[in-house]
């Protein structure tokens, strides 16, 4: 894989200052579906005991695990001494698809900790719905089917995309391990505002800038595929125009 979809430990470790107290962790990754390794996250957890940082590890994509062989590690299950500074955020809200009914948890091991993200909390986080509770029980013990029939149809339309993208001369994108995202590299098609390129070819895409990555664009795969096949086709016809008009 690309090394650019990996971490850069320096410039991170050279990125924090006396008054870096949290690094917020996103593992498996948006946008870019990677799934760290235990010496990834090691490292990671390594640097941020070296500076007294606490750890937000946001690992809500990680029942979304689309190549078999990778493993989803949650970053507090690599030794004691790091579960005491790591706040673990999960949710079962993107893999079952129920944003809607707002159930998502903390697991923090260490009481201290526990204690301030509690006090941090009040007044701004809202507490489960009755609702929400009900559908985080079904999804977790009844739905497992269901879940190894949906990794099924990801895994079809990631390499769909993968390999309409591949046909675009212009165009790459990292490979997928995670999620149901697609992080899609334009750069190369120099496109002054790749959003609105897009968007005329009625195709809505995510602009990269959001994630501090311009000339990126971020495309979800989560659908019928169908309809994904017909956006993918809008692309190609897009940049085939594009080519018509530039020769």
């Amino acid at each position: 894989m690309d090394r650019k979809n990996y971490f850069d430990f320096e410039r991170l470790e050279n990125a924090i200052t006396r008054n870096t107290r949290l690094f917020i962790l996103c593992n498996p990754h948006n946008p870019v579906g990677r799934v760290f390794t235990r010496d990834e996250l090691a490292t990671l957890a390594a640097i941020c005991e070296k500076h007294d940082i606490i750890i937000c590890s946001d690992e809500i994509h990680c029942g979304l695990l689309l190549d078999t062989d990778k493993a989803h590690i949650p970053t507090a299950t690599l030794d004691a001494e790091i579960a005491k500074r790591t706040i673990t955020l999960m949710s079962p809200s993107k893999t079952f698809n129920l944003p809607g009914l707002g159930c998502a948890f903390a697991v923090i091991s260490e009481e201290k900790l526990r204690r301030r993200f509690i006090e941090k909390m009040a007044g701004i986080v809202p507490m489960v719905n009755a609702l929400g509770y009900v559908a985080v029980e079904a999804a977790y013990r009844h739905c497992s089917k269901w879940h190894a029939g949906l990794l099924d149809y990801l895994r079809q339309n990631r390499d769909t995309v993968a390999n309409a993208i591949g046909k675009i001369p212009l165009l790459s994108m990292a490979p997928v391990e995670a999620t149901y995202l697609a992080w899609i590299d334009v750069r190369p098609a120099s496109l002054r505002n790749p959003v609105k390129f897009f968007e005329d070819a009625g195709i809505g895409l995510q602009d990269g800038i959001e994630f501090d990555g311009p000339g990126f664009v971020r495309l979800n795969f989560g659908c019928r595929r169908a309809l994904l096949e017909e956006a993918l086709e809008r692309l190609s016809c897009a940049f085939e125009r594009q080519a018509m008009n530039k020769a």
